[in-house]
């Protein structure tokens, strides 16, 4: 045990000649390229670090657009809503107007109606007026009068019955 605990010139300068002979064989051989590996590491990380945060910066901005795209649509809903609305009243008060106007048209029309059925019984009731009259008068006078006769009776007549319509 004690020539491990020992000292030894000669070992030590053949550890130490074979220390730096691996030292730089290492240096020239693995040294670099171990140091280019983590450079290009550190490369990746902040590149893939700058892309996380373009990516995160282009997120917010997308983010920002389809809010207002979204407004927009909301508010284009909303306007279409209200022009549905105004258009549907519209139609509604359109309809309603032809409606009355076409409850008038009718009344009017009924009217009418009304006075010419009257007019025409009115009329058949003078027609059988005056042929009673001329049947009375025929028959108190038991005779036919001329025309001229006639005609002053159908007169005075009418002139009473339109008296009694007033």
């Amino acid at each position: 045990m004690d020539s491990l605990v020992k000292l030894d010139p000669g070992l030590f300068i053949w550890t130490i000649i074979t220390f730096l002979l691996l030292f730089f064989v290492l240096a020239k051989y693995a040294w670099k390229p171990l140091i280019k590996m983590l450079d290009d590491r550190e490369t990746m990380i902040r590149s893939s670090l700058d892309d996380a945060e373009k990516a995160k910066l282009e997120l917010e901005r997308l983010n920002k657009e389809s809010e207002a795209i979204t407004a927009k649509a909301r508010s284009e809903a909303q306007a279409i809503l209200a022009e549905s609305k105004t258009v549907a009243e519209k139609v509604k008060e359109d309809t309603i107007a032809k409606a009355k106007e076409q409850a008038i048209k009718i009344s009017d029309d009924a009217q009418k109606q009304i006075q010419v059925e009257k007019d025409k019984a009115i009329t058949d009731i003078k027609q059988e007026v005056v042929n009673l009259t001329l049947s009375v008068a025929e028959k108190l006078i038991n005779k036919n009068l001329n025309d001229a006769d006639n005609k002053s009776l159908i007169e005075e007549s009418l002139k009473k019955v339109k008296s009694y319509e007033a």
